[in-house]
């Protein structure tokens, strides 16, 4: 054999491969297509953040401090721009000393229709002037304490059992000033028990004796 034949051709070395795979796009290359580059925390605005979240809280902290330690405000106080004036109300009793007082009804008879007519629901009493010594009756209504009787106890008044009622009293009178001028009337007052009327029968008796001296 000949030497050309036994000669071996040299292997070429096969480069080393430096990397596996295809590389990534880079975000250059989503740039060129108006993509959006890939945003990096910045170290210097999360600072800022974090200083500003502290100085709020330290600013809602002191709030809450000066809310708690502000003085509680002072009561005040407005003059009325009306000042009224007291004023004292006379009922025309004060002359006069209460002998009797006593709850009744009291009743009119109306002659034209024929029938009693309520008067007033109230205290009936029996007052004593203190100069002259004449005894009066005096009742008001309940509530609005409008005057329903009012006259003196004359001696000429009879007072007379009201017809199946044990409780209650008819009489005659002259003189009623109750709504100003005198009038006459038939009165019938009722009580809520027997002694009730029979006490008022009493001092309706005595203050006829006590107005027929002169």
């Amino acid at each position: 054999m000949s030497d050309d034949q036994n000669t071996t051709k040299p292997v070429e070395a096969k480069k080393p491969e430096t990397e596996s795979g295809p590389k990534p796009p880079t975000s250059a290359v989503f740039s060129m297509f108006g993509g959006k580059k890939e945003n990096k925390p910045n170290e210097e605005e999360s600072k800022k953040e974090e200083k500003g979240d502290k100085e709020e809280e330290k600013g809602e902290k002191k709030s809450k401090d000066d809310e708690d330690e502000s003085p509680e405000s002072p009561d005040v106080h407005f003059e009325p721009i009306v000042h009224l004036e007291k004023v004292d109300v006379k009922t025309l009793e004060e002359n006069e000393e209460v002998l009797y007082k006593v709850r009744a009804k009291l009743f009119r008879f109306d002659a034209e229709a024929k029938e009693w007519k309520e008067r007033g629901t109230g205290d009936c009493k029996f007052l004593k002037n203190k100069t002259t010594s004449k005894v009066r009756i005096l009742m008001r209504r309940d509530k609005t304490l409008k005057v329903c009787a009012n006259h003196i106890v004359a001696p000429e008044y009879v007072l007379k059992p009201n017809v199946g009622s044990d409780r209650s009293w008819v009489y005659a009178c002259t003189a009623d000033v109750a709504e100003g001028e005198p009038q006459a009337f038939t009165f019938a007052i009722r009580f809520g028990n027997k002694e009730n009327a029979d006490k008022f029968k009493e001092e309706f008796e005595q203050a006829q004796k006590l107005n027929k001296k002169d």
